[in-house]
């Protein structure tokens, strides 16, 4: 693999404003266009002669004969990890993460912080949350409709959560509070997980002392509130990846939404921006999720009260993403949703 030290110093300022350039238009680059940059001191022929050993080893291509050069997904690799400079947060772009940052659960809290992670970066967000198992304080059943009831549950932490179970079309208003009051009497203080067995075992051996209907709905509320998966997904601003025209044609965008929908496999990318602490970028290819449609990734993990990694936030959009304008609003997010979580 090629290194920044493998070119000279006039190389590297070349290859610099080539992708700069690159990132700020998205389109291909020339050499008569760098020829009128004041910081580069050389005519185009020679321009063009150190265009033409970037490429052959492999850091720009051209995407058509007579066209300007574009980086490749190494070039860019080595731009960012070597020659970029991360921007500053604006106040107006701090106040934007801190102003309005939602005081309640845990949901309310993660999709607020995709919400101004996509409108500040016009891109597509993505936040992966580990449910958990921590104490509980409360759980209330709601019904919402036929056949529908909404657990909500409130940890000792502060964080809510809320699943939606199906129950019988005619279960009674009296059921939803008994199944309730039945959870609290025996969850209070305690984890689903510690006390999911003896719950069960109550029920199957009647020592519930519930109606048939009741012991019904506890029996599936538990099942569905302790056996889901242990980590959820948020995305928002999908439309900003059909407004950017860089991704390239439908089918490439059609491709990115298909990625977005194989659920396991982006939480299981995201998840490997927890080893390590800070933001993890993730060009095109070099992650296999979103190596078709070109992509890139740039995520940073959130932890809770006990500085313990607990998710991890990000957004993805074209390879020609600003870096050095996302990196510290994806930063500055992870920091104010673990501020939020404590």
């Amino acid at each position: 693999m090629k290194t920044l030290g493998d070119i000279d110093e006039r190389s590297r300022e070349i290859f610099r404003r080539i992708v700069e350039t690159y990132l700020l238009t998205g389109e291909p680059v020339g050499s008569r266009t760098l020829s009128h940059d004041q910081e580069i001191s050389v005519s185009a022929a020679t321009i063009r002669n150190v265009m033409a050993d970037l490429a052959d080893i492999g850091l720009l291509h051209a995407p058509h004969i007579s066209a300007g050069r574009l980086p490749t997904e190494l070039g860019l690799r080595l731009f960012v990890d070597g020659l970029m400079q991360v921007g500053e947060l604006t106040e107006e772009e701090r106040r934007a993460i801190d102003t309005d940052a939602a005081s309640g659960g845990l949901e309310t809290v993660l999709e607020d912080a995709a919400s101004r992670l996509s409108g500040l970066t016009q891109t597509a967000s993505l936040v992966v949350a580990q449910h958990s198992d921590a104490p509980l304080r409360q759980i209330e059943f709601v019904g919402v409709g036929p056949g529908k009831a909404l657990a909500v549950i409130v940890f000792d932490d502060g964080r809510i959560e809320n699943r939606v179970l199906e129950t019988p079309a005619d279960l009674p208003s009296s059921s939803l509070v008994a199944a309730g009051n039945y959870l609290n009497a025996r969850l209070r203080g305690k984890s689903l997980g510690e006390t999911r067995a003896r719950i069960l075992e109550e029920i199957e051996t009647n020592r519930a002392e519930l109606d048939e209907l009741t012991a019904k709905l506890v029996r599936q509320g538990v099942a569905d509130i302790a056996g889901g998966e242990d980590w959820s997904l948020i995305v928002r601003g999908r439309g900003h990846l059909l407004d950017d025209t860089a991704l390239g044609d439908i089918e490439r965008v059609r491709m990115l939404f298909d990625d977005l929908e194989r659920k396991r496999d982006v939480i299981d990318l995201l998840n490997a921006a927890k080893n390590g602490p800070g933001v993890k970028i993730f060009i095109g290819s070099e992650n296999k999720l979103f190596s078709l449609s070109g992509s890139s990734v740039i995520a940073a993990p959130y932890r809770d009260e006990s500085r313990k990694i607990v998710g991890v936030l990000g957004v993805i959009g074209p390879t020609r993403l600003n870096y050095a304008k996302v990196i510290p609003i994806v930063d500055y997010t992870a920091e104010v949703v673990s501020r939020m979580l404590k």
